[in-house]
């Protein structure tokens, strides 16, 4: 019978035991247990393995709780990937979750849900959550108004602005009426605000809340765009006012 693969993950400054201690207590070599996970061995210390109480690890190498098969080496079997269990057991050691780029979190997650390994698990999740939030999360929508001010009006009304909105541009329209000497000028102000949709994965009391905002946010919109459209039709009649009244103006 073939001998499985060999992978040697041990403890730092410890020596080796010999083959055949597996996870045996008797001896001097009753800290170290040997797990045959799908065909590859690791070894490791109990002291590893009993980090978490609760989970399946701890009970395996802690008496006869658990019956497990073992191996010619005496080491537990366990038909379980190898692949992701490098990861768990690298947890256990140091209390941190290290992942190779091609590695893929869904797997550690079966495995450390499997081997019922809490803080683990809860760790891979928040990864998990914070990635789909960053990719799901809806780039801020912009609102536009089109105001129409006369030269004396513009500071007051680019300083008393609302927040949350921001000036855009100022386009001048030219002069719209006389007022003794002095040419009074005409400009549309430009201004837009940011709408920011919610990310999905919300609770059902969440969405109904979304879904309500969202519901006055299109009615504001609609309300913007019905604005925009009266200042450019204003803007259509005092442009057909002006005209209407130069050759008045150039009979008198």
């Amino acid at each position: 019978m073939q001998t499985p693969q060999l992978a040697m993950r041990m403890e730092a400054g410890e020596a080796a035991p010999p083959a055949g201690a597996g996870g045996r207590a008797g001896g001097g070599w009753g800290k170290w247990v040997r797990l045959n996970v799908g065909g590859t061995v690791f070894l490791t210390t109990r002291q590893t393995l009993c980090r978490e109480q609760k989970s399946f690890l701890s009970r395996l190498c802690q008496g006869e709780e658990l019956q497990s098969d073992r191996d010619e080496t005496g080491a537990y079997l366990i038909d379980r990937d190898p692949t992701y269990f490098g990861p768990i057991l690298n947890f256990l050691r140091h209390g941190k979750l290290v992942l190779d780029k091609d590695m893929a979190e869904e797997g550690v997650l079966e495995e450390a849900e499997f081997y019922n390994i809490g803080p683990l698990i809860r760790i891979i999740k928040d990864r998990m959550e914070e990635k789909d939030y960053t990719v799901t999360q809806v780039p801020p929508k912009h609102v536009y108004r089109v105001l129409q001010c006369q030269e004396e009006e513009l500071t007051q009304m680019v300083s008393t602005m609302s927040d949350g909105w921001r000036f855009e541009q100022l386009v001048n329209i030219g002069s719209s009426y006389n007022y003794g000497s002095e040419d009074q000028a005409e400009f549309l102000c430009v201004v837009s605000k940011e709408l920011h949709s919610s990310p999905h994965g919300l609770s059902s009391e969440s969405s109904r809340k979304t879904k309500s905002t969202d519901e006055q946010l299109e009615e504001q919109r609609r309300q913007e765009v019905e604005e925009v459209e009266v200042a450019q039709v204003q803007v259509e009649a005092d442009a057909q006012e002006k005209g209407a009244a130069r050759p008045q103006e150039d009979d008198c």
